[in-house]
């Protein structure tokens, strides 16, 4: 089902949040605590994107491969620092490719994209919101999965000037209808204000005065952590968190 987490804040290194809690979203590649039916581990490949200090830009990297086997990732971890990341680990749906380009985040512009779930009945499920993508958008998917198709319905969305936000909870609420018992959990950043969903799986909010941490489970045993009901959306900017039903 996947793992994702978000953050907004001060400058902190990547490793604060990929390695170093006692569950860490490394730990949760392969020791998740709720996967809700949707496999066991996170084995299929991950992502981690981040906005260097004044880019106007996320950089990224991905891989296929399980996330403790990339023996460069800790050091580029623990010599990157950013106030904005988006990093996610991949359980990737039967049937569907295990290739980089298949790992979040997606990116296109200032945007890194994830998703945790799956679209049942996918791909002729969500056919018809698809068709209203433009073709070059389908030809040019990062990987024939409902993730990336859901990357694409999103991004149309933020194309045509819809806010972040009401782009989210449509394709979500849209997608719910024509493909009923869809695990739903975007997350969607811009390095400057993070929106996710719940939909189906769960998702945990660290709020602080100047911090903002989402992630599918909590990183630590602390008390500061909340969880976000099923059915919600959260809009969030660094220390600041609002959560409203979908």
């Amino acid at each position: 089902m996947c793992r994702h987490l978000g953050y907004l804040g001060p400058p902190v290194p990547l490793q604060n949040l990929i390695f170093d809690p006692p569950h860490a979203l490394a730990t949760q590649a392969w020791a998740p605590r709720d996967m809700r039916g949707g496999g066991t581990v996170n084995a299929d490949g991950f992502g981690v994107g981040w906005w260097p200090p004044g880019a106007s830009a996320p950089v990224r990297h991905r891989s296929a491969m399980p996330i403790w086997t990339d023996a460069t990732l800790p050091l580029l971890a623990a010599a990157t620092s950013s106030g904005a990341v988006l990093a996610a680990v991949r359980s990737a749906t039967v049937g569907l490719p295990v290739v980089e380009t298949a790992a979040a985040p997606f990116t296109d512009g200032r945007w890194l994209f994830s998703h945790n779930g799956v679209v049942r009945g996918w791909p002729s499920a969500i056919a018809a919101q698809a068709r209203d993508l433009p073709i070059e958008d389908l030809l040019t998917l990062d990987a024939p999965t409902d993730s990336a198709t859901l990357w694409a319905l999103v991004r149309a969305k933020l194309r045509s000037g819809e806010p972040a936000a009401k782009a989210v909870a449509a394709v979500v609420t849209e997608v719910a209808v024509a493909a009923p018992g869809s695990r739903l959990n975007l997350l969607l950043s811009d390095g400057g204000q993070m929106i996710a969903t719940t939909f189906g799986h769960a998702l945990s909010v660290r709020q602080s005065r100047d911090s903002t941490l989402i992630s599918s489970e909590p990183l630590d045993p602390g008390p500061a952590w909340r969880h976000v009901p099923d059915g919600h959306l959260v809009v969030a900017t660094a220390g600041q968190v609002e959560i409203t039903p979908l």
